[in-house]
């Protein structure tokens, strides 16, 4: 009889996620003595390849332009924080909230989403390409460090919490289908894409909107797309701003943005935990699978932070996102990746040769070639990308 170690299920509510009902993982392993299997899988990311690679993937602004701007491993870190931090609050699993927050991001491609905006444009008649997607692809395929299995064969808790922690998973118009990557598994695996997942990968979600919109507007501002009296002017963080220029009159502006983000997110994060609470309570659920199985989301924020969010959102894409100097760095980053893609699909022996392994016989094969450079160029961090694209096309012989 097979015995998990507890996680300390008397401390969790009752609609929370207990490692030691886990579903289990798809090829059966021994437990740990010493960790719960929620434990064994955030470790397993945490050493992952492509958990490293996000160090130098770029989140808004690439590497170059300074050392002070998030990069993806920066942005998951926070979401990371923020997830266990609310997790904690509602009495839900800290270890598989963290889990999933840590492996939320892991198919984002090098240049962020000018590279995955080239990648899914060049896939359109190949299967698709999305970055949830391709985490999925990295967690279950593309890491290869056990001898038993590809992938890191997480608990189906994880994988359902990664797959589908901004909602069901189903086709919302005719003609759409579920990305092959994940139909194909959920025929071995079935990770019921049909309802919401747990509560603790409905927080990484959320999270995830916490960590970026109050961090973006900290990075734009910092890198002058928009001044105080901008912000002053933004729901959430004008009063706060102002708030703190009325206590703090002499405060050095840079403080008074490091505690205005840290109070904003403060804000966030009590509005998602009252929220919570109250829907938890008109809810009632009394296991993990009804959260599941519910007609709604539990976890969310309130209609007023909800409005606050969408204008925060609106700002930063006319502001910041549409701004001419992320356009110019995104062209060249598309250019970049699109050059490569065509590049390798007309020379795919032009790969290196681990990759071209996978290859070798099945040139002919448009979609499963395609499948393969588009797993090659995703994985690239952006310092990667360039320094390839240069050797592929430069006119230099040692290149």
């Amino acid at each position: 009889m097979t015995t998990y170690m507890q996680d300390k299920s008397h401390e969790l509510a009752p609609y929370a996620t207990k490692a030691e009902e886990t579903r289990g993982r798809l090829i059966p392993e021994s437990p740990s003595e010493t960790r719960t299997e929620f434990q064994r899988d955030r470790d397993r990311i945490i050493h992952s390849g492509g958990f490293r690679k996000l160090r130098n993937k770029t989140q808004v602004f690439i590497e170059s332009e300074g050392d002070y701007y998030r990069t993806r491993l920066t942005h998951t870190l926070e979401v990371a924080q923020i997830s266990c931090a609310v997790a904690r609050a509602l009495s839900l699993n800290t270890d598989l909230t963290e889990a999933i927050a840590l492996a939320h991001d892991l198919g984002h491609t090098c240049f962020g989403h000018a590279g995955e905006g080239a990648l899914s444009e060049l896939m359109a008649d190949f299967g698709g390409f999305a970055h949830n997607e391709q985490s999925f692809r990295v967690l279950t395929q593309l890491e290869h460090h056990y001898i038993e299995f590809d992938g890191l064969n997480l608990t189906w808790e994880t994988l359902e919490g990664i797959v589908k922690h901004n909602g069901p998973l189903l086709p919302e118009k005719p003609g759409e289908s579920v990305p092959p990557t994940i139909a194909e598994f959920n025929v071995r695996y079935d990770l019921d894409l049909g309802h919401f997942p747990g509560a603790e990968a409905q927080i990484a979600a959320v999270a995830d909107d916490i960590a970026y919109n109050t961090h973006d507007i900290d990075d734009g501002y910092r890198a002058g797309f928009f001044s105080f009296s901008d912000l002053c002017e933004l729901p959430l963080f004008g009063p706060i701003i102002i708030d703190i220029k009325r206590h703090h009159p002499h405060a050095p502006q840079d403080r008074i943005m490091h505690a205005a983000v840290r109070q904003v997110i403060g804000t966030m994060i009590t509005d998602l935990i009252d929220t919570t609470k109250a829907t938890i309570s008109r809810l009632a659920p009394k296991s993990a699978n009804e959260v599941r199985r519910a007609k709604e989301p539990m976890v969310c924020f309130s209609f007023a932070m909800q409005q606050n969010i969408r204008t925060l959102r609106d700002f930063l894409r006319k502001r910041m996102y549409s701004h001419s100097k992320v356009n110019r760095v995104c062209a060249k980053s598309e250019r970049i990746v699109k050059e490569m893609f065509v590049y390798l699909m007309e020379r795919p022996s032009c790969l290196p040769n681990e990759w071209f392994a996978h290859v070798r016989g099945r040139e002919a094969e448009e979609e499963y070639k395609a499948r393969i450079i588009a797993d090659y160029i995703a994985g690239m961090t952006d310092r990667f990308a360039v320094l390839e694209h240069r050797r592929l096309f430069s006119t230099e012989m040692m290149a």
